[in-house]
Protein backbone atom coordinates (compact mmCIF):
# COMPACT_ATOMS: atom_id res chain seq x y z
CA UNK A 1 0.00 0.00 0.00
CA UNK A 2 1.52 3.40 -1.00
CA UNK A 3 1.61 6.07 1.55
CA UNK A 4 -1.22 8.17 -0.61
CA UNK A 5 -3.48 4.99 -0.44
CA UNK A 6 -3.07 4.40 3.24
CA UNK A 7 -3.70 8.18 4.24
CA UNK A 8 -6.81 7.70 1.38
CA UNK A 9 -8.30 4.86 4.15
CA UNK A 10 -7.69 7.59 6.55
CA UNK A 11 -9.93 10.27 4.57
CA UNK A 12 -12.45 7.45 4.03
CA UNK A 13 -12.70 6.86 8.06
CA UNK A 14 -13.59 10.61 8.20
CA UNK A 15 -16.04 9.83 5.10
CA UNK A 16 -18.25 6.67 7.08
CA UNK A 17 -18.13 8.69 9.93
CA UNK A 18 -20.24 11.48 7.93
CA UNK A 19 -22.48 8.95 6.69
CA UNK A 20 -23.65 7.61 9.52
CA UNK A 21 -24.50 10.78 10.97
CA UNK A 22 -26.65 11.36 7.89
CA UNK A 23 -23.97 13.90 6.16
CA UNK A 24 -23.28 13.41 2.37
CA UNK A 25 -19.63 11.39 2.92
CA UNK A 26 -16.75 12.78 2.31
CA UNK A 27 -13.90 12.87 4.36
CA UNK A 28 -10.25 15.16 4.56
CA UNK A 29 -6.92 14.39 6.80
CA UNK A 30 -4.16 16.64 6.41
CA UNK A 31 -0.66 15.27 6.67
CA UNK A 32 2.84 17.59 7.56
CA UNK A 33 5.87 15.35 7.98
CA UNK A 34 4.22 12.41 7.96
CA UNK A 35 1.65 12.97 10.43
CA UNK A 36 -2.07 13.34 10.66
CA UNK A 37 -2.60 17.05 12.13
CA UNK A 38 -6.13 16.76 11.42
CA UNK A 39 -9.28 15.19 10.35
CA UNK A 40 -12.48 15.96 9.39
CA UNK A 41 -15.99 15.16 7.13
CA UNK A 42 -18.74 17.30 6.03
CA UNK A 43 -20.89 18.76 8.95
CA UNK A 44 -23.23 20.82 6.81
CA UNK A 45 -26.45 19.50 8.37
CA UNK A 46 -25.17 18.90 11.82
CA UNK A 47 -24.18 22.17 11.83
CA UNK A 48 -26.09 23.83 10.28
CA UNK A 49 -23.70 25.95 8.02
CA UNK A 50 -23.44 25.77 4.36
CA UNK A 51 -19.33 26.18 4.27
CA UNK A 52 -18.83 22.89 7.25
CA UNK A 53 -17.19 21.04 4.44
CA UNK A 54 -14.85 18.23 5.53
CA UNK A 55 -11.87 20.10 3.60
CA UNK A 56 -12.65 23.39 4.96
CA UNK A 57 -12.87 22.01 8.59
CA UNK A 58 -9.62 20.01 8.61
CA UNK A 59 -8.13 23.29 6.80
CA UNK A 60 -9.34 24.98 10.39
CA UNK A 61 -8.16 22.41 12.31
CA UNK A 62 -4.74 21.96 10.53
CA UNK A 63 -4.02 25.31 11.23
CA UNK A 64 -4.98 25.56 15.00
CA UNK A 65 -2.83 22.32 15.52
CA UNK A 66 -0.08 23.57 13.52
CA UNK A 67 -0.63 27.72 14.83
CA UNK A 68 -0.44 29.05 11.43
CA UNK A 69 -2.16 30.01 8.71
CA UNK A 70 -0.09 28.63 5.54
CA UNK A 71 0.02 24.89 5.47
CA UNK A 72 3.25 24.65 3.22
CA UNK A 73 4.75 21.55 3.52
CA UNK A 74 1.13 19.37 4.16
CA UNK A 75 -1.21 17.36 1.97
CA UNK A 76 -4.78 17.49 1.72
CA UNK A 77 -6.54 14.31 1.33
CA UNK A 78 -10.09 13.92 0.47
CA UNK A 79 -12.63 11.41 -0.83
CA UNK A 80 -14.23 13.45 -3.29
CA UNK A 81 -13.14 16.29 -5.61
CA UNK A 82 -12.96 19.70 -3.65
CA UNK A 83 -15.46 22.31 -4.78
CA UNK A 84 -14.63 25.58 -6.17
CA UNK A 85 -15.17 26.75 -2.51
CA UNK A 86 -12.49 24.56 -1.05
CA UNK A 87 -10.39 24.73 -4.28
CA UNK A 88 -10.27 28.58 -3.05
CA UNK A 89 -9.64 27.58 0.37
CA UNK A 90 -6.55 25.51 -0.36
CA UNK A 91 -4.72 28.01 -2.67
CA UNK A 92 -5.44 30.67 0.06
CA UNK A 93 -4.13 27.84 2.85
CA UNK A 94 -1.05 27.25 0.64
CA UNK A 95 -1.32 23.64 1.15
CA UNK A 96 1.35 21.96 -1.31
CA UNK A 97 -0.47 19.04 -2.71
CA UNK A 98 -4.34 17.44 -2.83
CA UNK A 99 -4.86 13.83 -3.23
CA UNK A 100 -8.61 13.05 -3.86
CA UNK A 101 -10.66 10.06 -4.51
CA UNK A 102 -13.42 10.65 -7.08
CA UNK A 103 -14.01 13.28 -9.20
CA UNK A 104 -17.25 15.39 -8.80
CA UNK A 105 -18.10 16.00 -12.06
CA UNK A 106 -21.13 18.65 -11.23
CA UNK A 107 -19.53 20.63 -8.69
CA UNK A 108 -15.33 19.85 -9.17
CA UNK A 109 -12.57 22.71 -8.57
CA UNK A 110 -9.36 20.91 -9.50
CA UNK A 111 -10.18 19.03 -12.29
CA UNK A 112 -13.53 17.83 -13.07
CA UNK A 113 -14.86 21.74 -14.04
CA UNK A 114 -12.55 23.74 -12.96
CA UNK A 115 -8.67 24.34 -12.22
CA UNK A 116 -8.35 26.31 -9.81
CA UNK A 117 -5.30 24.82 -7.79
CA UNK A 118 -3.10 24.90 -10.25
CA UNK A 119 -4.08 28.29 -12.06
CA UNK A 120 -0.99 30.68 -12.82
CA UNK A 121 -2.85 33.46 -12.35
CA UNK A 122 -3.41 32.89 -8.37
CA UNK A 123 -0.06 33.86 -6.46
CA UNK A 124 -0.33 29.39 -5.16
CA UNK A 125 -0.70 26.32 -6.91
CA UNK A 126 -0.81 23.35 -5.30
CA UNK A 127 0.01 19.57 -7.03
CA UNK A 128 -3.48 17.87 -7.87
CA UNK A 129 -3.10 13.50 -7.71
CA UNK A 130 -6.71 12.61 -8.34
CA UNK A 131 -8.16 8.85 -8.62
CA UNK A 132 -6.92 7.48 -5.05
CA UNK A 133 -8.89 4.47 -3.98
CA UNK A 134 -11.29 6.35 -6.39
CA UNK A 135 -13.83 2.83 -6.38
CA UNK A 136 -14.22 3.03 -2.66
CA UNK A 137 -14.61 6.62 -2.61
CA UNK A 138 -17.29 6.49 -5.73
CA UNK A 139 -19.11 3.26 -3.71
CA UNK A 140 -19.60 5.17 -0.62
CA UNK A 141 -20.87 8.12 -2.55
CA UNK A 142 -23.57 5.96 -4.81
CA UNK A 143 -24.73 4.05 -1.82
CA UNK A 144 -24.99 6.39 0.12
CA UNK A 145 -27.26 8.40 -2.03
CA UNK A 146 -29.20 4.87 -2.71
CA UNK A 147 -30.32 4.54 0.28
CA UNK A 148 -31.21 8.28 0.77
CA UNK A 149 -33.54 7.84 -2.42
CA UNK A 150 -34.91 4.58 -0.84
CA UNK A 151 -35.52 6.43 2.69
CA UNK A 152 -37.39 9.11 0.51
CA UNK A 153 -39.47 7.02 -1.44
CA UNK A 154 -40.28 5.08 1.14
CA UNK A 155 -41.87 8.53 3.16
CA UNK A 156 -43.59 8.88 -0.24
CA UNK A 157 -45.57 6.15 -0.07
CA UNK A 158 -46.54 6.16 3.41
CA UNK A 159 -47.19 9.62 3.43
Amino acid sequence: MTKDEFYMGKALEEAKKAAAVGEIPIGAVIVHKKKAVARAHNLRETLPCATAHAELLAIAEACRVLGRWRLTGCTLYVTVEPCPMCAGAIVNSRLDRVVYGCADTKGGGTRSLYKIVDDERLNHRAIVTAGIRETECAALLKDFFRKRRAEEKRKTVSD
